[in-house]
């Protein structure tokens, strides 16, 4: 975005699910179990729920202890921080999953315009993640393809979110998710945890690619065996290949 915005091509970027917006953190929390939206969660009414707990002990003459005050409200904090639909995330039907996403999407477009008014958008992840995370949960191809046309209905259509110009896959195999994972400090989500649901979620990615004519970019240099993380782009080589397809697709010099 920056490289784009210093040649004259104003561009801005944004993501999806906005997890600091209430739709984002209904995602973000009950269905995918970001731990640390748990955390946020409740230290967002610690303060409240401190004072309401030093009323309530000074009510029954009990003595305050602060430390096990605290190590009660942060272990809720945990407790809810994972996901909430016991079946497990790669399991709740892709139709009520995805629809999740969908409002979210519908909820922050408001931001999104804002940011066309005055140029170009980058978006992470738009309405075709929805279709490949949940489309990967659905076995029969036919089926799968209903899900795709349902979804279009009703993301472009029903709540008039608007068309990209570009659509752009960073392909990388889930075999190599595990390695990647590892330099990341973040604990891994419902998804993240289910290599069976990123297997499936791949598979789903390559044939959008294919159908709704994506820009694809292999994100490996080569498979080696064994595999290992230097046959992973870098992340400057990555820009470079995404910028290239940008500059060509919108005709800028």
């Amino acid at each position: 975005m920056e490289r784009l915005s210093e040649e004259g091509c104003k561009t801005f970027y944004y993501n999806y699910p906005n997890y600091a917006s209430p739709t984002g953190k209904i995602i973000g929390l009950p269905y995918l179990g970001k731990s640390y939206l748990g955390a946020e969660l409740v230290n967002s009414h610690r303060e409240k729920v401190v004072e309401r707990l030093k009323k309530l002990y000074q009510k029954t003459n009990k003595i305050y202890d602060e430390k096990i005050v605290d190590l009660a409200i942060d272990l809720m904090g945990e407790e809810l921080g994972v996901g909430w639909f016991k079946e497990g995330a790669s399991n709740v039907d892709p139709k009520i999953a995805g629809a999740y996403y969908t409002i979210d999407r519908a909820y922050n477009a408001p931001n999104v315009d804002k940011l066309l008014d005055e140029g170009n958008v980058v978006i992470d992840r738009y309405y075709y993640s929805n279709m490949g995370h949940q489309g990967g949960k659905i076995k029969s191809s036919e089926e799968r393809k209903d899900y795709y046309d349902w979804n279009v209905k009703l993301e472009r259509e029903m709540f008039g979110l608007p068309k990209e110009d570009i659509a752009i896959f960073l392909h990388v195999p889930t075999i190599y998710t595990a390695i990647l994972k590892k330099a990341r400090d973040e604990e891994l989500d419902e998804h993240e945890k289910d290599t069976e649901h990123l297997k499936n979620a791949e598979s789903a990615y390559l044939e959008l690619a294919k159908n709704y004519g994506f820009e694809t970019i292999d994100c490996l240099h080569e498979m080696s065996d064994p595999i290992n993380s230097s046959d992973v782009k870098t992340v400057d080589e990555i820009h470079e290949e995404v910028y290239n397809v940008v500059k060509r697709k919108l005709n800028l010099r």
